[in-house]
């Protein structure tokens, strides 16, 4: 009798701490490359780079063939990504986040907004930022005034000068040695982890790398068939399995969430894959992005889904995953997709994507429908390019991405209730916008 009283309590406790465990909210590693082109992985389609870890986390997770960036350039990109909002929303004009930052710029993300690193935070969650910020250098605007308890990196991209790298507020190399800046993140990031595996921890890796200028360390130099631009795509690859092994090797890589993705598509190298377009522009070229969700255990793997989705869907569903159903003072743009992530859904929950570059809002996407219903006159990145306008264009041109990923082929004519109803809605959705944007959009109000 005495044996049973005492593996009776056994069981439950066992139970219990099996049940916890199944409840306890995600470790997130949330890595997002700079410039990374939709075709730059071999898992989306790339011959001359090889990108096994990532890969792999495609084949053990969910690889998103429709996932989005909101904009086509780096700032307003990472401004949505953090917050769930777009950055039309949050006074442009003013603080320019509707183009690129730059060292000398002394604003940057709005201090009433609410990061995914606030929000986790007051949920416990021990913070980290490594690598490129690009929302603000300057207090109030730096990452350890948006929720980070750490920050290791370059605040703005590492083509801008001064080339500054900074642990906390502290500049620590002048110029920066390039070289060996994407090991250093990734060593940054293991030791993060380490000194944070007993607990909840959030980091945000955003690579500045492969923007250009390109720097790759004597290791990758000069080994991929994609030139320098694939030996900075291999070792960002290398950087993530070295992630990927430090979780396991911690024994939490069952209990953490990872995810990959790039701020906007390729600029000057880079591969857009079977898309139209690149950085700078709202066809899918510029704004849809290699899409990786990873968690053992949690996410079926060799699930491949063109369901749309977007960046701004991270903040609500990273939260919900946390435990926390309102994580922003302010409303949100995206939605909560963890259901869909989880497999219990096999549909991402329906959202009107739009694709703003400075105040104008250019294309959306709806369903397997993308509205173009304005462009720019001249290529957004042209160098020596002047007078640039936005043009709206007189009559829509509407395509059918399930099958026609390259944007070729017009269906407008043939679909007229379908170029009607995008208008409404987004006409709809832009009466919900601040009055500047209302006014750089009026013909898309009528």
């Amino acid at each position: 009798m005495k044996r049973t009283f005492l593996v009776v309590p056994f069981i439950l406790l066992m139970l219990c701490t099996v049940s916890a465990q199944s409840l306890r909210a995600p470790n997130i590693v949330l890595i997002y490359a700079d410039d990374m082109g939709y075709g730059d992985l071999s898992s989306f389609g790339a011959k001359a780079i090889k990108t096994p870890n990532l890969d792999r986390m495609a084949a053990e997770g969910l690889k998103l063939t429709s996932f989005y960036s909101v904009s086509p350039v780096c700032t307003p990109s990472r401004a949505a990504l953090m917050t769930g909002r777009y950055t039309a929303r949050m006074g442009v004009q003013q603080m320019h986040l509707s183009n690129v930052l730059t060292f000398q710029d002394k604003t940057g993300l709005p201090t009433n907004e609410t990061t995914m690193a606030t929000a986790l935070k007051s949920r416990g969650y021990a913070t980290a930022c490594i690598g490129k910020w690009h929302l603000g250098h300057l207090a109030p605007h730096r990452p350890i005034d948006h929720g980070f308890d750490y920050y290791f990196g370059i605040p703005y991209s590492n083509d801008m000068q001064p080339s500054m790298l900074k642990r906390m507020d502290d500049i620590i190399e002048q110029p920066v040695k390039q070289e060996t800046l994407t090991q250093r993140y990734t060593e940054e990031t293991i030791r993060f982890i380490e000194q944070n595996s007993r607990k909840q921890f959030f980091v945000y890796l955003p690579h500045n790398m492969p923007h250009i200028p390109l720097f790759a360390s004597e290791k990758f130099k000069g080994k991929s068939a994609g030139g320098l631009y694939g030996d900075v795509v291999e070792e960002l690859d290398w950087s993530v399995g070295e992630i990927l092994a430090a979780l396991k090797r911690l024994g939490v890589e069952k209990n953490t969430l990872v995810i990959f993705a790039s701020d906007n598509g390729p600029w000057y190298q880079g591969s857009p894959g079977p898309l139209r377009g690149r950085k700078g522009w709202t066809y899918d070229g510029g704004v849809r992005v290699p899409g990786i969700v990873f968690w053992p255990g949690k996410i079926k793997a060799r699930r491949v889904s063109d369901e749309p989705l977007a960046t701004i869907d991270l903040f609500p569903t990273l939260l919900a995953l946390a435990g926390e159903t309102n994580g922003s003072k302010l409303p949100l743009d995206g939605n909560n997709a963890a259901n869909f992530l989880l497999g219990k859904e096999s549909k991402s929950p329906e959202n009107l994507y739009l694709f703003f570059d400075k105040e104008f809002l250019q294309t959306v996407r709806f369903g397997k429908w993308k509205i173009h219903v304005a462009r720019w006159n001249v290529q957004r990145y042209q160098f020596g390019a002047v007078n640039q306008i936005n043009q709206i264009l007189s009559t829509p041109e509407l395509f059918d991405l399930s099958v026609d990923a390259g944007e070729s082929y017009n269906q407008a004519a043939r679909f007229p209730e379908v170029v009607a109803d995008l208008k409404k809605r987004i006409a709809e959705k832009l009466k919900t916008f601040p009055d500047e944007i209302q006014k750089a959009n009026a013909e898309l109000l009528k």
